[in-house]
């Protein structure tokens, strides 16, 4: 059609609902196109709100998306029971900071366009595009994609830059791992792994090993359950965190899989970033971001670097690890249980942003699963929920446990293995839920938080962290109201009830303790301090 209507035109673009498609000899933006929906909002500023940040999260997802896939869709709550739903996309062309500011720019334009105060719309321009509503526009049965067409050869004075590919629901494919992997977590059988070498995520193995410099001790910055985690620099001067994974560990290997399969598909700024992966006989390498600042536990654990942290920060760390379960459980394409959330499990960058790792353990559903059994507990002590260490029953309410597990170590700057008052030492969550009902939150706050403001706030996350830690699985809250209650200060929280294990320790018989495989708090990038 577009040569149709543009016939000897050196340039042209052209919109459609699901897609839009662009050639020309130079590169660059064209002016924009604003699409309003007909209905107004009843709320503006709520539904302005909840719009933002749902157009920030789908924008760092989409900016990070990799050579070919730069394109995120998700939902979030919106006024009067309503969900706003959108999609952005850039052209696969970009860089991630470009593609980025692309974005950013088209949504900063709604307060001045006819988008603003309306319940839906778009913003056409020729490098990026985004639309939202409060219906479910996005046809995710169509979601396959085929096999790319032949090369074509086509004259370069005509055309300098061709972009087709995103139409993302009909030629649009990223490269698959071809591979006879399966997500396994019962009954581990070795399997045979068939990556082929023309993989973009794959790394050449002596890269790795000159990266880090043959592995040596000198760049060990961690080690966790599954193997050793190096600090190394490519060529181009990129530091990288190499994960080794011990050899001729059945265990590694399945996660080894988990890692790659899982993680390669999610993209979010509060998840670890996995570059790629390398194999080279029995050698299996994970490929990752480089994190400056260490895991979490390195910081609230330590007397001394957690005085580092003031309240401001921590709760900028707790809003940012809820908004990574969140996209796990809800936002992404998949819906993913970590399973082993924790400190340790919680990367710094260097701006002390959070970022979840370590999906070893993790386990992926269809969209429409909620929960699952298993006969072989995975996790660690005192971050798992009671329904899975003693039953092996878990949900998303099994994270909202740990996460709320979390927040209270947070506060405490205490791990939960239990609480010293004085010269008494209680168990933690029982001590935590005596305080709070009592009204003497101040006695299992962090010593180095009461000089600083903000008491309501920890007050109010000291609430939160005990709705998650409840008992009855039906009486947790899900993520996304979690995420809710840490923004809207102005949210009426109900009464929590006894949390898990109030009380007494839990008692576990020998023949379940041999079902459960723990992992160790160990695993870190590395001991730098904050910038």
């Amino acid at each position: 059609m577009l040569r149709e209507k543009c016939t000897n035109q050196k340039e042209a673009i052209g919109y459609y609902d699901e897609c839009f498609l662009k050639y020309s000899n130079e590169t660059g933006n064209a002016d924009d196109v604003a699409r309003p929906n007909d209905q107004n909002t009843s709320d503006v500023n709520r539904f302005n709100g909840a719009l933002r940040q749902l157009m920030d999260l789908l924008r760092g997802e989409a900016a990070a998306g990799g050579q070919l896939l730069k394109f995120a869709t998700g939902n979030i709550s919106g006024p009067d029971f309503s969900t706003i739903y959108g999609l952005v996309q850039c052209t696969p062309d970009l860089s991630e900071q470009v593609c980025n500011d692309c974005l950013e720019a088209a949504i900063n334009r709604i307060p001045n366009t006819d988008l603003y105060g309306r319940v839906g719309g778009r913003i056409l321009q020729s490098t990026c595009n985004f639309r939202y509503e409060i219906f479910d526009f996005i046809n995710r049965t169509t979601l396959v994609f085929p096999p790319p067409p032949p090369t074509m050869s086509i004259p370069q004075p005509v055309i300098a830059v061709i972009i087709t590919s995103l139409c993302i629901f009909m030629r649009f494919k990223k490269k698959k791992i071809q591979t006879s992997w399966s997500l396994v977590d019962e009954g581990i059988q070795t399997e045979t792994m068939a990556i082929g070498p023309s993989e973009s995520l794959q790394y050449d193995f002596s890269t790795i090993k000159t990266a880090t410099n043959d592995f040596s001790e000198d760049n060990k910055v961690g080690r966790g359950g599954f193997g050793t985690v190096y600090k190394g620099k490519l060529n181009d001067g990129h530091e990288i965190a190499v994960k080794r994974l011990a050899m001729n560990s059945q265990q590694g290997d399945v996660e080894f899989k988990n890692e790659v399969l899982l993680v390669l598909k999610l993209q979010h700024r509060n998840l670890v970033r996995l570059l790629g992966f390398s194999i080279e006989g029995i050698e299996r390498l994970l490929i990752y971001e480089f994190l400056p600042n260490a895991s979490l536990d390195r910081f609230i654990f330590d007397p001394t670097k957690r005085t580092l942290l003031d309240w401001e920060m921590r709760y900028n760390i707790i809003k940012g690890i809820a908004k990574g379960l969140l996209y796990l459980h809800e936002d992404s394409r998949l819906r993913i249980i970590h399973r082993d959330m924790k400190a340790s499990n919680v990367l710094l960058d260097a701006e002390m942003n959070p970022k979840i790792a370590d999906f070893g353990m993790a386990r992926l559903f269809n969209p429409e699963e909620t929960q699952g059994d298993t006969s072989r507990i995975v996790g660690t002590y005192g971050y798992m929920a009671p329904e899975y260490l003693l039953h092996g029953h878990f949900s998303v309410k099994s994270d909202v446990f740990s996460f709320g597990v979390l927040v209270l170590e947070m506060v405490t700057g205490q791990e939960n293995k239990c609480f010293r008052n004085g010269e008494n030492l209680e168990d933690f969550l029982s001590f935590a839920w005596k305080s709070w009902r009592h009204g003497t939150t101040s006695d299992i706050i962090d010593p180095t938080l009461k000089t600083g403001s903000g008491s309501h706030d920890i007050r109010r996350s000291i609430h939160i962290g005990l709705l998650c830690v409840q008992e009855n699985v039906n009486n947790r809250p899900t993520m996304d109201s979690v995420v809710h209650m840490l923004h809207s200060f102005s949210l009426t929280l109900p009464i929590p009830s006894e949390p898990a294990f109030f009380g007494s320790s839990t008692n576990i018989s020998d023949s379940e303790q041999s079902k459960i495989s723990t992992s160790t708090n160990e695993v870190s990038i590395s001991e730098f301090v904050p910038r």
